[in-house]
């Protein structure tokens, strides 16, 4: 295929219509940046749940399992702690905040409990109101509440809402917890995760507000609303902390790698550009901004400075030989027209593998990043030379000054001198270097297959404390005051006991068939080792235990399960239609609708599982559990739908980097079959990028950074940015081979190439690794894994590619022998085959 002529037009219209080129651009910028006003979020961790067989489940009970057309309703929590919060003065400030929350009509708060409510029905039983409860308490002496709190002590529920260390027989405790239920509107429905917005969130800020402006001594507020404001807050003040931060490194090695303002200007109206196009793309496009999507301007400011470095650097070599302007661009895009595409193709390749996830918005990140990188090519492969070309034709008639023109890396200067320490080493012992390269990426890649995987609402919350220098920041680069990572630590402190996690079994199948209790009762035996043991079985609430709570107190009812149980295990055998419409004739009717559908086609199992278990493990046994029933059963709840998604964030990673390898691969061996008409330099090509990813992997496991929703992309980002670097080595090689000898050629090339390479790592990687600082822990450990991998991709293609690419020479353009390959029979110095034309 002829692609130089392709080529030829494209400089035609880059040189000779440089003006229509920079305009058609301004335009199409014009028309993005109208996008850019219909950027909506996405937060939290509901996006990526969607579609897992789990979540659907979980969906299902939600459903199923509530009355139909009544409101939804959410719950608040009044986290309170003191030296002793169950004193009556303590009691007091908590009924006094409900009090006050339950006459606050905009809250539309429907009831409130907590343990002062139940001490006080201890005192006096008719006292069932706030206001009640709050007259008793006052009325009542020290003597006399301490007498009922221990009284109280015998209540489960009391027990739920005060802290371990709960003392009875000096009644006292060092936090307890209130619970305020508002009504919500209806079809708002609680999923597994917490999004970026919650119907909650307005309430419960109001509802701080009010509790606080009250003065209710050390009581807080504490929910969903509250949580999800966060995720969407800590997002924000990551970008205000970290995008400041990362202009000025920008701007700095931009000043050094281009030394010349108005050039450096140039590349940042470039960079800008391409951050419009893409975003005002999306905004187009209708795809919501979310945690993942964080990642997609420093790609585009890595990939985009990599391309302007590259194409400014190499006009500067031809212009330092005295070629005019337009001569010296044609020569520029001639090559870097080429190497973009090639960078650009496999970039995307290894973007595009995120698309083959089943999760949402790694797909959108997969499908924005491509996107954005196809727009960056353009910019940077016509407008940016386009733009050169103008600057330096006006240049030659304006007086607008030139601080320097010089090329990195050029000849006899002291950088290429460092730069080519990979070609001594290619020319020395490259066999051996490789083999040494070869034993570390072997070791790197067996080590990393200890990564862990991760994923929960830890990793979209902030640290519980900022570091001072943070804390200390004027505005508006101070982070928000973030409660939410304290609160929770807190209350797994404190509660830790009553804080145990739930695991549910949703079960479709005949309920009205004899056996069907039966299932359910039997399933709790012999139970695994992260379930809660009560006498022996497994703890858990279901229609069974409905039923047996009803005959306790019911005799008629008891009568009717005493007919039917068959085997006196109090669980109904018979008849279950009749044992199933008497509940729900009965006040236990809403009880038993939270366990089995009207149409007694489904029925949900809730287990409590032991605090602190592992989520794979208690995933693992509940699925376990879930197996025995012989009707359609499904394990989930939160603890199970994270851990499937944890499963598919990691199934997610190594599915991207094996398609992303697989699709490079093949992508390189027919570009360089096309352009060169030799295949196996897309083998070689590859070769750094191999490594660079075992690299980046096992660092993972050495920083103890796990695999989860930010990070899962790591290694196909990887792929995608090693692989820039390593095809403008390459594709500079096998020009400078069409007239040079191997080793003059490569020496050429790293000296030439690697000034603009070391140029973009440097302004990239301290770019890109100022993520670290943000409040937002994984957009952090994006930013240093990002910053790593780009130092990595440089160094493989300086120091490993070149000692690639001659046993690539030995092998594909020598007859192979093992003294071949070793370099044993090169010819001598002098010989023709080591002169330069």
């Amino acid at each position: 295929m002829d692609h130089q002529r392709y080529i030829d037009w494209i400089d035609d219209r880059i040189v000779g219509d440089s003006r229509k080129v920079i305009l058609a651009f301004v335009v199409v910028t014009l028309v993005f940046s109208g996008g850019l006003g219909n950027i909506s979020t996405n937060a939290g961790t509901s996006q990526f749940t969607t579609g897992l067989p789990a979540e659907e489940a979980f969906e299902q009970v939600n459903t199923e399992f509530s009355p139909a057309f009544s409101p939804d309703t959410g719950n608040t929590q009044l986290i309170q702690e003191g030296n002793n919060v169950l004193s009556k003065d303590a009691m007091l400030r908590m009924l006094r905040a409900q009090d006050r929350l339950e006459e606050h009509q905009d809250l539309r708060v429907t009831g409130t409990s907590s343990a002062a409510s139940i001490v006080a029905r201890q005192l006096d039983p008719t006292a069932t109101t706030t206001d009640a409860q709050i007259r008793t308490l006052e009325s009542a002496t020290e003597s006399e509440v301490d007498a009922a709190v221990r009284r109280a002590a015998a209540n489960g529920q009391f027990q739920t809402l005060v802290s371990e260390d709960f003392n009875r027989g000096s009644a006292s405790a060092s936090a307890t917890l209130g619970l305020v239920t508002h009504e919500i509107p209806a079809g708002i429905s609680s999923g597994s995760g917490q999004g970026g917005s919650s119907p909650l969130t307005a309430i419960q800020q109001q509802a701080q507000f009010t509790v606080q402006s009250a003065g209710h001594g050390t009581i807080v507020v504490f929910g969903s609303g509250i949580l999800a404001a966060e995720f969407s807050n800590v997002v924000f003040d990551s970008l205000i902390l970290t995008v400041p931060a990362a202009i000025i490194f920008i701007l700095f090695f931009l000043a050094v790698a281009y030394r010349d303002l108005a050039d450096m200007l140039l590349g940042l109206a470039a960079l800008f550009m391409a951050i419009v196009w893409t975003f005002g793309f999306m905004g187009l496009a209708g795809i919501a901004f979310s945690q993942m999507l964080i990642a997609i301007p420093p790609l585009l400011l890595a990939v985009g400075i990599d391309f302007g470095i590259h194409a400014v650097n190499r006009y500067r070599e031809e212009k330092a030989t005295g070629t005019d302007v337009d001569r010296s661009m044609r020569i520029t895009t001639d090559q870097l027209l080429v190497a973009f595409f090639i960078v650009t193709g496999t970039t995307v390749i290894g973007f595009a593998a995120n698309l083959t996830s089943s999760l949402g918005p790694i797909q959108d990140f997969g499908y924005i990043a491509s996107i954005g990188i196809v727009f960056t090519f353009l910019i940077f492969g016509i407008f940016l030379p386009a733009a050169k070309v103008e600057l330096d034709r006006l240049r030659e008639r304006f007086p607008i000054p030139t601080i320097s023109d010089r090329p990195l890396g050029s000849e006899g200067s002291a950088l290429g001198g460092v730069l080519r320490g990979g070609v001594v080493v290619a020319d020395r012992l490259p066999v051996v270097f490789l083999l040494a390269v070869l034993v570390l990426t072997a070791g790197a890649s067996v080590y990393a297959t200890g990564v862990s995987t991760s994923f929960s609402q830890e990793d979209f919350l902030p640290p519980e404390d900022n570091p001072d220098w943070i804390e200390n920041l004027p505005e508006p680069f101070a982070p928000s005051d973030y409660t939410v990572t304290e609160r929770t630590n807190f209350l797994e402190e404190k509660f830790s006991s009553t804080q145990s996690g739930r695991a549910t079994i949703y079960v479709e199948g005949p309920m009205r068939q004899d056996s069907a209790l039966e299932q359910i009762y039997r399933a709790g035996d012999d139970p695994p080792d992260t379930f809660v043991r009560e006498n022996g079985r497994a703890e858990s609430t279901s229609i069974v235990t409905v039923v047996q709570s009803r005959a306790e107190r019911d005799p008629e009812f008891r009568r009717l399960v005493e007919r039917n149980d068959a085997d006196g295990n109090g669980v109904p055998d018979d008849n279950l239609g009749e044992i199933y419409d008497y509940l729900l004739s009965s006040s236990s009717r809403s009880q038993a609708l939270n366990y089995i559908s009207e149409d007694y086609r489904s029925t949900r199992v809730v287990y409590t599982v032991e605090s602190g278990a592992d989520n794979g493990e208690v995933t693992a046994d509940a699925r376990d559990v879930a197996d025995r029933f012989r009707y359609d059963a499904v394990a989930t709840g939160s603890i199970v739908v994270f851990q499937a998604v944890s499963d598919v964030i990691f199934e997610s990673a190594v599915q991207s980097l094996a398609i992303a390898l697989a699709g490079t691969l093949v992508f390189l061996v027919f570009i360089y079959y096309v352009l060169e008409g030799r295949p196996s330099l897309g083998v070689a090509n590859i070769v750094p990028v191999v490594v660079t990813v075992a690299l980046l992997a096992g660092t993972m496991r050495l920083l103890s950074i796990p695999f989860n929703a930010i990070t899962a992309t790591m290694l196909a980002i990887t792929i995608g940015l090693g692989v820039d670097y390593s095809v403008h080595v390459t594709h500079r090689f096998a020009d400078e081979t069409h007239e040079y000898p191997l080793m003059t050629a490569l020496d050429r090339t790293v000296r030439g190439t690697g000034g603009a390479l070391l140029g973009s790592m440097l302004t990239t990687a301290f770019g890109i690794g100022v993520l670290a600082l943000a409040v937002f822990p994984a957009i952090g450990q994006f930013g240093i894994l990002t910053a790593m991998s780009i130092v990595y991709a440089f160094l493989t293609s300086l120091l490993v590619l070149p000692s690639v690419l001659v046993v690539w020479d030995r092998v594909a353009n020598r007859p192979l022998s093992v003294r071949g390959l070793l370099g044993m029979d090169q010819p001598r110095p002098g010989r023709p085959a080591d002169t330069d034309d």
